[in-house]
């Protein structure tokens, strides 16, 4: 089972990989599987984003409601 990552350092990696993959010479398989990691990065802070907008416009709900 994969550990859950923080939306930071999910950030942090992407960051990492697009370094990697504008400056370094490197193969195009590596190139390839660092894509494929930061789509998957990618997929991570979008849900993490999306819960925090759910989480955010429930307490507001809460809060005009009550």
């Amino acid at each position: 089972m994969k550990k859950e990552i923080k939306f930071e350092e999910a950030l942090e990696r992407l960051a990492e990989i697009n370094e990697k993959l504008e400056s370094e010479e490197i193969s195009l398989d590596d190139s390839i599987k660092l894509f494929k990691e930061g789509l998957e990065l990618s997929k991570l802070c979008q849900k993490k984003l999306d819960e925090a907008k759910l989480e955010i416009e429930k307490v507001e709900i809460d809060w005009i409601g009550g």
